[in-house]
This record gives C-alpha cells, structure tokens and sequence, in this order.
C-alpha cells in the first residue's frame, strides 16, 4: 500500500511539474540563465525531478518546479530502498521488444511503446507475459531523462505484475553520468545542479532511489537465444572466458570506483575501453567477415546480438540477420522504431506501430 502511495506521490509531482511548465506565464523580473554552446536556458522555465534521497531515518523528495526546489520528507518504507541484482539470463519468452540509446527523448519514446502496443493510452504495461529491453542510454543529451527513469521505473513494476519483465541495461552514457562525465548533459541538467547544490552524478548516488535502482542493472542479457547489450562483444573481449553473471557483476563494481584511479589499469580497459561491451562499434566500422561474425556467436552461445550505440535511421540486421541494431536515432527526437522478437520472428516496429519484415 505504502509504495502505491509512493507512486501515486511520484506521479503527481510530474503531473505538477508538467502543469507548471504549460501554465507559465511572463515574469517581468530578471531571470537567472546558463549559457552553453547550444542555447541559453530560462531557470524559470526548469521542471525537473522528482530526485529521492535516503537519509537515516526518512526519505528527502527534491523538486523543481519553475525553477523553484521543493523539499518534502516521507517514511523510509514510503519507496523501495534495497534492489537485488538483475537476472541475466531468461528462456521460454515468446515476445520481446527492444530499442535503444532514448537519450532524455520521453515523449518519442512514449510515443514509439504506445503505438507498437508495448504500453497502452495510459501509458500502462500491455506487453503481458513479454520482455522489454532497452539497451543503454537513456541518460544525456534531452531534456527529459528524469522523466523516463521513472517511467520505467514503475513499468517494471507493473509488467512483473503481469508476468512481464522490462529490463534497463546499462550503457556508456550511464557509466558516464555515475563517473561524473558530464560532456553530454542537456543545460537543463546544469540548472539541476545548481538548484540542488549537487553534482549530476551525485542526484545518482549510492544514498538515492534511483541510483541504488540503477546499480542493480545488468549490462549484458540473454533471453532465449539473444544477447542484449549496448555496444556489443568484440573478439578481444572474448579473449578471456565469457560468463555473464561474473561480467555484469565486475560491472557493477566498475560503477563506484575512482575512474582516474582505474582508467590505466586492465579491468578499465577490458570492461569500459573501446573494445569492452559499452563502447565497442567493431560491428558496423571494422566490417568483421561472416566467419569472424558466427565465431563470436559460438563463443557466446547464442544466434544472434543485440546492440544500440551506434546510430541507424532505422532499426537493421546485419551479417545475415545475426546482429540486429536497435539505436534508431531516438535521440534526435524525430523518429525512432523497436525491433519486435515474436515466437521467433524478428520485425521492425515502426514510430507509427506499422511491422515491416526486414530486407
């Protein structure tokens, strides 16, 4: 009862924060802004939150409404504190539906689930007993990566409910963002910061909702004979033995430890180098030969990879349907498409929810 209290308090803070945003009207007095070297951002135009800090003895709920933080504390049973680690490894799935790289594009991305009938007009779970998976990035460059964290928050909720499961697997930009590399951050985000005196990564530590929700993230998934990620498994990496628990598990730990202090060692390399699962585009730029291709699947045990990171205008197979790409470009927020896994067959669900069978 008390984390349906939690949710509803969740959803009224953004339906407020929404209505704040529209309803604003001219204010005559001077108005603090950031400049970037993209545009300059109104303060007062600032909607953000809501970010949930766990303190000793209560929670701290932190938002920002027209550029205004308000503060309010709860009990700390009022939401899940404590999350297990994410399974790595499902079978007997007959439906699974995958994207990518969303970018701080909520409202694309409502629009893309919606009309492939992964949520319904209430932007609710309709996927029944069927795997979501978003393979990384939904943090940096939009304006509205709060947003949907907690809209998938509280979808994985609801599809497990059903007998579902939504799985949210970390990409380079979540590594980023935890590592405090703010290279990419919409200038909304700056405004953030300075409102709540806290570092962006810091809205995403150790002692908050949300982060302790994303430290218990996987990275790497199998569902049936498929392979999740956001970059993909290159051949070096594969020079060491290949177990996805003990992977997703060292990955885990890579989150809170000091980047300067790891970036030369071998685990950096291996885990958050080029080559390492996050970060790797051998797929598209290095054109490996078919025979490269089907060794790394047999390494891995599976038929095929699924991968973001790298842009497409559309979602596509490569090398004969053996790696499909799911990053369509969300983050421009124009369009964007799923890849639809249905009792073995693979098609392109479109923005519009059109299935297109691939070429």
């Amino acid at each position: 009862m008390k984390h349906q209290i939690a949710y509803l308090l969740v959803i009224s803070m953004l339906v407020a924060s929404f209505s704040a945003c529209t309803k604003q009207k001219n204010n005559k007095k001077s108005h603090k802004k950031v400049s970037t070297t993209e545009k300059t951002y109104d303060t007062l135009s600032v909607n953000d939150g809501p970010y949930v800090f766990i303190e000793e003895k209560q929670l701290a709920i932190k938002n920002i409404v027209k550029g205004k933080v308000t503060s309010e504390q709860v009990e700390l049973d009022a939401f899940i504190t404590h999350f297990t680690p994410s399974i790595s490894v499902y079978k007997n799935v007959d439906t699974i539906v995958a994207l990518s790289d969303i970018h701080g594009q909520h409202d694309l991305g409502i629009k893309i689930l919606k009309n492939n009938h992964v949520i319904d007009l209430n932007n609710n779970w309709n996927l029944g007993k069927g795997h979501f998976v978003i393979c990384g990035d939904i943090f940096d460059r939009g304006p509205k990566v709060t947003d949907f964290l907690w809209f998938i928050y509280h979808l994985e909720k609801q599809a497990e409910k059903a007998g579902g499961k939504v799985h949210f697997l970390l990409g380079n930009h979540e590594f980023m963002i935890l590592h405090n590399d703010r290279r990419y951050l919409h200038p909304k985000y700056l405004i953030t910061e300075k409102l709540l005196d806290k570092s962006y990564a810091q809205l995403f530590g150790k002692e908050t909702v949300l982060g302790r929700w994303i430290r218990s993230k996987a990275t790497l998934l199998k569902i049936n004979d498929n392979l999740f990620m956001h970059g993909g498994i290159s051949e070096t990496f594969l020079k060491e033995k290949f177990d996805i628990e003990f992977i997703n598990n060292e990955f885990r730990s890579a989150i809170d430890m000091d980047k300067s202090k790891i970036k030369d060692t071998p685990f950096y390399k291996r885990y958050l180098g080029s080559k390492g699962p996050v970060w790797y585009r051998g797929y598209f730029k290095n054109k490996l030969s078919e025979k490269q291709i089907d060794g790394i699947l047999n390494e891995l045990d599976v038929k095929h990879v699924v991968v973001g990171h790298t842009s497409q205008k559309e979602v596509k197979q490569l090398y004969n349907h053996k790696i499909y790409a799911v990053d369509s470009s969300i983050k421009n927020g124009e369009y964007g498409e799923v890849l639809i896994i249905e009792n073995g067959m693979y098609s392109r669900g479109t923005m519009h929810g059109e299935r297109l069978e691939f070429e």
